[in-house]
């Protein structure tokens, strides 16, 4: 009797190649947008302020795992897009939040579609039985996501 791939792997080498292929299907689905655009960094801010809401620069930058000068940069190229907005903070005056303006959010939701679709059209080309596992996959890596 044949044995199961799960039976065959190791719980440490089912994790170094869900890793990688998850690594190599974020950036391929990255990779679907307009050259051109905003960068990888931008974008990835962004999408950061749509997720999480306003933030300060400094927590942006530990969202985005950058140092602050770089967030700088960043922030000052996002602005200048009218793509986010400084308000003062409520509570310490020498701060200021950082928000996604309404073109910032409509920018963003282009961006989201446009991966979609591309993930959409390859999802499509596999058998009924692939994407069925796909979506148990899904729901798995959602539990292990919470733990």
């Amino acid at each position: 009797m044949e044995r199961s791939v799960a039976d065959r792997l190791t719980a440490e080498e089912l994790a170094v190649a869900l890793r990688e292929a998850i690594h190599r299907l974020n950036r391929r689905v990255r990779q679907s947008r307009p050259v051109g655009d905003l960068t990888f960094s931008q974008l990835s801010a962004l999408t950061s302020l749509q997720l999480a809401g306003a933030l300060t620069p400094r927590e942006l930058a530990d969202v985005e795992r950058v140092q602050p000068p770089t967030m700088t940069k960043i922030v000052g190229k996002l602005e200048e897009r009218g793509l986010i907005e400084r308000t003062p903070h409520p509570t310490d005056r020498r701060q200021v939040i950082l928000a996604a303006t309404e073109r910032g959010r409509a920018v963003f939701g282009q961006f989201e579609k446009q991966r979609n679709e591309w993930l959409a059209r390859h999802l499509q080309e596999l058998t009924e039985d692939e994407r069925d596992t796909l979506t148990r996959a899904a729901e798995i890596l959602q539990q292990v996501a919470k733990a």
